[in-house]
């Protein structure tokens, strides 16, 4: 049996033949996947830690019996993540406020006011963290498929040229370098799928986690503004109130719609 056309055809053979530009384009495919899937990777295993040390700084959170028990938890390095600082922003902006009162500008238009802005300031801080890796993310999932159908045109074209300068047009000649060349589409392709599912994957994350980061900012401001004077607020000298629980945060809010 004689050898067909196709005996030796494949990726190596591809890369070997082709010149600067497809190896340029296949750095750049390279390098897309490489970006991606390092932030696959770390951002999956950041997301899950964030996650556990947030639902056990929350239970141990609502657990304390008071304002001065919650932040020791506050404190804790092992608890640290986007909901322990939040806390910790508005107990700190809240104590200021009970020491200064309205004497410094930040405190104009009262405790409520501040504490907005400063929880409101938190929440913004952890969107923009939550957005890192995104943007690369996107890019690849946009920009491979057309990387790789560049690298397919450009390898068809080299092909082509090669072909008709050897001055052997037939199909068998013709069909294995081409169908070499489609191999940058599928490389395109290979690059893009994971990017855009981790993207899509991220971006439903990041929504769940700033709504509950959101909640937790409501129950925080109805517990200082509501649960509690904002003069006895981490005052060693005042009545230990406790924390009220999720359910009177629910009762509290209800409260302070109506009025």
């Amino acid at each position: 049996m004689e050898p067909t056309a196709a005996t030796g055809l494949g990726f190596a053979h591809f890369l070997s033949q082709t010149d600067g530009v497809g190896k340029g384009v296949l750095a750049v495919l390279l390098m897309l996947s490489v970006a991606s899937w390092y932030l696959i990777v770390t951002r999956a295993i950041a997301n899950t830690l964030a996650q556990k040390r947030a639902d056990a700084f929350l239970a141990r959170f609502w657990a304390a019996p008071s304002l001065q028990a919650a932040d020791t938890v506050l404190t804790d390095p092992a608890l640290a993540n986007p909901f322990s600082e939040l806390a910790r922003q508005a107990l700190k902006a809240a104590a200021n406020n009970a020491a200064h009162g309205q004497q410094n500008l930040a405190a104009a238009g009262g405790f409520g006011e501040l504490l907005t802005r400063v929880l409101r300031n938190g929440i913004e801080q952890e969107s923009a963290a939550a957005e890192h890796g995104l943007t690369v993310l996107a890019s690849a999932g946009s920009a491979a498929p057309y990387v790789g159908l560049f690298g397919t045109v450009w390898g068809i074209y080299h092909a082509l040229v090669q072909i008709g300068l050897s001055g052997q047009g037939t199909l068998d000649k013709v069909a294995g370098p081409v169908g070499e060349a489609l191999i940058m589409t599928a490389l395109g392709l290979a690059v893009a799928i994971p990017a855009v599912l981790a993207y899509n994957a991220f971006n439903r994350r990041n929504r769940l986690w700033l709504a509950r980061l959101d909640a937790f900012a409501h129950d925080v401001y109805v517990l200082l503004t509501v649960g509690k004077p904002a003069g006895e607020i981490l005052n060693p000298q005042a009545h230990i109130h406790p924390l009220p629980t999720r359910g009177a945060h629910a009762s509290l809010g209800a409260a302070r719609r109506e009025a």
